[in-house]
């Protein structure tokens, strides 16, 4: 009886964090305070509310999706747990967050501003998810023509993610196709970026590799340093090649920007060559911009991936968000997290699109706050959406 007791005491306490409800996902218990504690230097906040934004994060090795934000009360960061989140894309006009998490199988989960009694508004939840095979490995997001893609890593190819969860692969480099057709598999050429235009022909496309080879990345031989290229969208051939380990290109005001991860520099892409604007103090993975400032993420390189990062010392890398000027490259303001390891994508949000995210720091108030939203949010989206 004791034993049945137990069980069932087990069992109804199972799955009661709403978070944990909320994304399918239990994780491992409460975040660590240690991994939110920040620093910040010169104007970071400052910037955030002159502009009035919400900056939000994917922390991919420490699972968790952050949103920055300065509100009346001073700077807040709020968060919530998702698997291994990699790259995000935002529907302005639907008002949807899409975030991609790269567990197997991999997952599309759709996030929407919500409003609820007693918590903030327009705080961000989950609505939606979509799974996808694993074989995927998707990496960046992004809106072409309205649609929803990604970046098939483990496919060296391009895939359109519809709603109902089906995906079609609708680009690739013309370097991987044979007399027997395109190499799908494996993971040749970590194919890992989407620089958006309207269509896929106007876009742009990062990869680690500009053909099939015998190392493939993963292996610790594989040659990473000036090897990094990005693709045209429309011959499908390399454009621009000198790169090392290329991360989040971006097209801003008709020109290309990119990190050049390996080497710790963000820069642009002119007459076929890569321009650094300015290095930062780590690996640099995300990047986003708004007017012009340009949002750019860096991380610590893993002991195992040393060899990607050849202009690096992993002794001073920094976990962290930097704005800059892209008028002239001035850096502005960072925040550092002490604690933090990996960051993949950053995107700046207008507040009147939301806020934050359901969960904030440890205390009563901040965990009722989190009961209420989930017990009783109504979304604000269609006609409502902020745009």
């Amino acid at each position: 009886m004791a034993r049945s007791v137990t069980a069932a005491t087990r069992h109804d306490a199972a799955w009661r964090d709403p978070a944990g409800v909320a994304v399918q996902w239990t994780g491992e218990g409460p975040v660590d305070p240690r991994l939110l504690a920040h620093r910040t230097r010169g104007a970071f906040w400052d910037v955030l509310a002159e502009h009035r934004l919400t900056l939000l994060v994917t922390r991919e090795y420490e699972h968790l999706l952050l949103a920055l934000h300065r509100g009346p009360r001073g700077p807040e960061i709020t968060h919530l747990p998702i698997p291994h989140p990699n790259g995000l894309a935002v529907d302005h006009a639907r008002g949807i967050v899409h975030v991609a998490s790269t567990r197997n199988p991999n997952q599309i989960i759709d996030l929407v501003p919500a409003k609820a009694p007693g918590a903030p508004s327009r705080t961000l939840v989950p609505v939606r998810t979509r799974l996808l095979p694993g074989s995927l490995y998707l990496h960046d997001l992004a809106l072409i023509g309205g649609k929803l893609h990604g970046n098939a890593v483990g496919q060296n190819a391009v895939v359109r993610i519809d709603a109902d969860g089906a995906h079609t692969r609708v680009w690739w480099p013309r370097s991987i196709e044979t007399a027997r057709g395109p190499r799908f598999g494996p993971n040749f050429l970590q194919l890992n970026a989407i620089a958006a235009g309207p269509t896929l022909a106007t876009s742009f496309f990062a990869a680690s590799a500009d053909a099939p080879g015998a190392r493939r990345p993963g292996h610790r031989n594989f040659p990473v340093d000036r090897r990094g290229v990005i693709f045209s969208g429309r011959t499908r051939e390399v454009v621009v090649r000198g790169l090392t380990r290329p991360h989040s290109a971006r097209l801003h005001q008709d020109r290309v920007w990119v990190d050049d991860s390996g080497y710790g520099t963000v820069g642009v892409c002119d007459g076929g060559r890569y321009e650094p604007v300015t290095t930062l103090p780590g690996w640099t993975r995300g990047l986003a911009f708004h007017k012009h400032l340009a949002f750019v993420c860096t991380s610590r390189v893993l002991p195992r991936f040393h060899h990607y990062a050849p202009g690096l010392d992993p002794a001073r890398c920094v976990c962290g968000v930097h704005v800059l000027d892209t008028r002239d490259g001035r850096l502005l303001g960072s925040l550092v997290w002490p604690e933090g390891n990996q960051l993949f994508a950053v995107e700046p949000l207008p507040e009147r699109f939301t806020t934050g995210l359901p969960l904030a720091a440890r205390g009563r108030l901040a965990a009722a706050r989190t009961k209420a939203l989930f017990a009783g949010f109504t979304t604000i989206a269609g006609k409502d959406a902020p745009r």
